[in-house]
């Protein structure tokens, strides 16, 4: 698929250029035979700041994209800052899904805490109304994460 193959290479450069890379929308998209919007797309859904990443964009003077993989040890307080806000005060079961994916994938947590996690922000677990549901799935995660962050 076309948004793996733009994610590997952009993954792959980050690592040869240790963690924090400027790359011009139009340049990956040439390469790739793609829209701009393609690599937007992959940009927001594969680079977001929950999977650890900050991304800066500039525009003029030939625009670039900055993507910076974030140091999760070393720069725990701002990580556990950028996961709150993307959590924010509503958060969907996918969404919950792929932010405790990632932090098992990078070891921040064990997966007998993914497992414990993902059961009690389950649709199935919360037995409320519809549209009440993800802003207390939002709560629990927050306070888990909050305490399991911590210990750190």
């Amino acid at each position: 698929m076309l948004s793996d193959e733009i994610q590997y290479f952009l993954n792959n450069l980050l690592e040869e250029e240790g963690g924090s890379i400027l790359i011009k929308r139009n340049d990956i998209a040439i390469r790739f035979n793609c829209s701009p919007s393609q690599i937007n797309y992959v940009l927001t859904t594969r680079f977001a700041p929950h999977f650890g990443y900050y991304i800066q964009s500039r525009r003029g003077e030939g625009g670039y994209i900055k993507i910076e993989k974030l140091d999760l040890l070393e720069d725990e307080d701002e990580y556990k800052e950028i996961l709150m806000d993307a959590i924010g005060e509503s958060i969907t079961i996918k969404e919950a899904h792929d932010i405790i994916r990632k932090l098992c994938d990078d070891e921040i947590i064990t997966k007998d805490e993914k497992e414990i996690i993902l059961a009690s922000i389950d649709d199935r677990a919360l037995t409320i109304d519809i549209d009440k549901r993800n802003a207390l799935r939002s709560d629990i995660l927050k306070n888990i994460l909050l305490v399991l962050l911590k210990r750190g």
